[in-house]
């Protein structure tokens, strides 16, 4: 089994909210998910910690190009990686104004707080990736299985019988139950579905979650995932046939989620580190917007 290093980003000062990988391999150290340009250098301590350098990172694997994921890619372009991605992902990579401008409208003068900044990153050093390529790097080798349902723009990576899950396999903090992230525009319940069964189908050991960490029982875990994401879906569709004002929906849903990991014996602390990796506020936008699109026939 190769050498796998999980990094805590420690985003906004938590830990295990949001996590990088670096795999040991004799091609030279490789990175999946690069985590937001505002951790940066919590992600550069980490790889000097273990006795690398950020510009010996050549190959950096990203998941999807949410900002949690993907939001400081461009710093290892700026040594010489290559970054791999997702072809729906590519072009906002590439010129990633209209991703920044979508997101400032939601996050406002908290942006920068948040996520930092994030620059263009040139064509040559963006792979396109389609399901099921393969990416050979000294004696291993990544395959990338199109996962779409959290975002269109979804890769999970393969590693023998390890995957990189990014979003696909949900958020599960210390312990606690394993959540979906479900934040717009991309949300859809069937895909998502149909990539859970995908990424059984290669009958992992385990799992590496962004939003944290290791899964050792992938088949339970991908049960309880898709039990919770009909639970969600569920109870946003009855707030959107009875046209409940967003401002209140969010209100319920967060007493309602909130309810949920209490009931499982989460304290306030690590309801807070959810919290952070799976804003509330953010499933509600998205939920809404899948069943809104459902109703009138665009998905």
């Amino acid at each position: 089994m190769p050498t796998i290093h999980t990094i805590d980003l420690q985003f906004l000062e938590t830990s295990e909210a949001i996590a990088c990988f670096l795999i040991e391999s004799s091609a030279g150290p490789i990175l999946i998910e690069t985590g937001p340009e505002s951790t940066f250098q919590q992600l550069k301590n980490g790889i000097e910690a273990l006795g690398f350098e950020v510009s010996d990172i050549k190959h950096v694997f990203l998941s999807h190009i949410h900002f949690d994921h993907a939001g400081a890619a461009w710093k290892f372009v700026e040594l010489g990686a290559k970054i791999y991605v997702h072809p729906a992902g590519l072009p906002h990579l590439a010129s990633p104004e209209k991703l920044w401008n979508s997101a400032a409208m939601i996050y406002g003068e908290d942006m920068e707080r948040l996520w930092g900044s994030m620059q263009p990153i040139a064509e040559g050093n963006l792979v396109s990736v389609a399901d099921g390529q393969q990416f050979r790097l000294g004696e291993l080798t990544l395959e990338a299985i199109h996962s779409a349902g959290h975002a269109v723009h979804h890769i999970a990576w393969k590693l023998g019988e390890i995957i990189f899950t990014g979003d696909v396999a949900g958020v599960k903090i210390n312990g606690g139950p394993v959540v979906p992230p479900c934040p717009p525009p991309d949300i859809h319940i069937e895909d998502w579905k149909n990539s859970i069964q995908k990424i059984l189908s290669h009958h992992p050991k385990q799992f590496f979650l962004t939003h944290f960490g290791i899964i050792h029982e992938p088949v339970s875990h991908m049960n309880s995932l898709e039990a919770i994401l009909d639970d969600w879906a569920g109870w946003m569709k009855i707030r959107f046939e009875e046209q409940t004002a967003v401002d209140e929906a969010t209100k319920l849903f967060r007493t309602y989620t909130r309810d949920q990991l209490t009931s499982q014996n989460c304290s306030d602390a690590l309801i807070q580190v959810y919290e952070y990796a799976n804003p509330s506020w953010m499933s509600v936008a998205g939920l809404l917007r899948y069943w809104k699109l459902k109703s009138q026939g665009r998905i």
